[in-house]
């Protein structure tokens, strides 16, 4: 899974209150802290004091520290390419380039002796530095790739174009970085955030256990709340996805499906939240919440996401025919063949594009809202596990 982190502004909120956020942060999991060091205004003195007492702060929370800034700002601190001895004084971990210097100075940075990591935008198009880099040995313990957030409402990145930029990336190596909304009360964040701090627009209003799942399921490396303070509960939630599902030892398929065992190790686990239909039958919700795994071998059609195994060691299973309405399911509901069609009985399913409903299905649930961004980026042997969107 993906790891989590937290973004904290030690220029908006007294030190002792992030400290207590830090905290609570790291008891549920987070292992990264970032902080907008760039927009933070004062002397260099009192900026240097802050992030200062703020890493400090975040090492004994256990999280690694994160810093954004740009070649102006450092040029204002007196720092260059080959001296980041003040960032290393002052125990940074990574030092994210808001703006590239540039391809060469860039692999100065990378090289600098104390093994500060360095981080560059993911947002701005730099392939081209990335090749370069690679090329000269750049490893990914010492680069790293993160996205921008967007304080703005309706200027986040395209979820098209954000797709496709990870797609590129990835061939490099290196890990990435994106950043998630909380909806806590009143929460802050750079130059008056008040609408969140998501990267991708339309993952804006998104719950934060959502869009964890989405941007998880995408192969993002850290997934970090830009905006402060996330809630407990928010937390707790990723906290439980994060745990990831059953073990395949544990399947009451398991010594069937041990030849696919290779599989399973490498297969991300993903979750899908679903609205139970008011017919369900409790043989339904049994096959459909409890049977695993629910897994799709690759050999479906592009129609349906298609998972065989709740045909298989359930003799007794009973799956009735039942009448349902409309000429066809429509994608994103999740349906279970019935025992009109005996052989196929108790197969889960979910719709990708609009099947005819011919009798041979019973509906069984429909996907969440905006649950099918996750549909559409399920991948061929990913485990998935349904689990009941509860109401209120």
């Amino acid at each position: 899974m993906s790891e989590l982190g937290i973004s904290v502004y030690p220029d908006l909120r007294p030190m002792d209150e992030i400290r207590e956020y830090m905290k609570l942060a790291a008891s549920h999991g987070c292992t990264r802290v970032f902080s907008s060091m760039f927009s933070v205004e004062g002397t260099n003195e009192e900026i240097i004091s802050y992030f200062r007492q703020m890493i400090k702060d975040a090492h004994a929370c256990g999280l690694q520290v994160s810093l954004d800034v740009n070649p102006q700002f450092l040029e204002r601190l007196g720092v260059t390419p080959d001296n980041l001895s003040l960032f290393h004084e002052i125990g940074c971990d990574i030092l994210r380039m808001d703006l590239s210097y540039g391809k060469e100075k860039d692999l100065i940075l990378c090289r600098n002796p104390y093994g500060i990591r360095i981080q560059l935008n993911a947002s701005m198009g730099i392939e081209k530095e990335l090749r370069y880099l690679k090329e000269n040995g750049v490893t990914k313990d010492r680069l790293l790739l993160g996205h921008n957030f967007y304080p703005q409402r309706y200027t986040g990145l395209k979820w098209n174009a954000f797709v496709q930029t990870n797609e590129a990336l990835k061939q490099y190596g290196y890990p990435i970085d994106a950043f998630i909304a909380s909806h806590n009360e009143n929460t802050h964040g750079v130059w008056d955030a008040r609408d969140g701090l998501p990267t991708v627009e339309k993952m804006r209003d998104y719950s934060a256990d959502l869009a964890y799942r989405v941007l998880d399921a995408m192969g993002i490396d850290c997934i970090l709340f830009g905006n402060a303070y996330a809630s407990e509960a928010e937390f707790s939630e990723i906290e439980e996805i994060r745990k990831g599902g059953r073990k395949i030892e544990d399947s009451p398929l398991y010594e069937m499906f041990r030849s696919f065992q290779a599989m399973f190790a490498q297969s991300r686990n993903i979750v899908l939240k679903v609205i139970t239909d008011p017919e369900i039958t409790e043989m339904e919700k049994y096959m459909m919440f409890e049977w695993f795994p629910q897994i799709d071998f690759g050999d479906s059609s592009e129609w349906i996401w298609r998972s065989r195994t709740g045909r298989f060691g359930n003799e007794k299973r009973e799956i009735p025919v039942r009448r349902v309405p409309g000429e066809y399911f429509e994608k994103g509901d999740v349906v279970m063949v019935n025992d009109s069609y005996k052989h196929y009985s108790g197969e889960l399913q979910i719709v990708r594009i609009p099947i005819r409903n011919d009798g041979q299905r019973n509906r069984v649930g429909k996907l969440a809202e905006n649950e099918t961004d996750l549909l559409d980026l399920i991948s061929d042997g990913n485990i998935v596990t349904i689990k009941e969107m509860k109401k209120g």
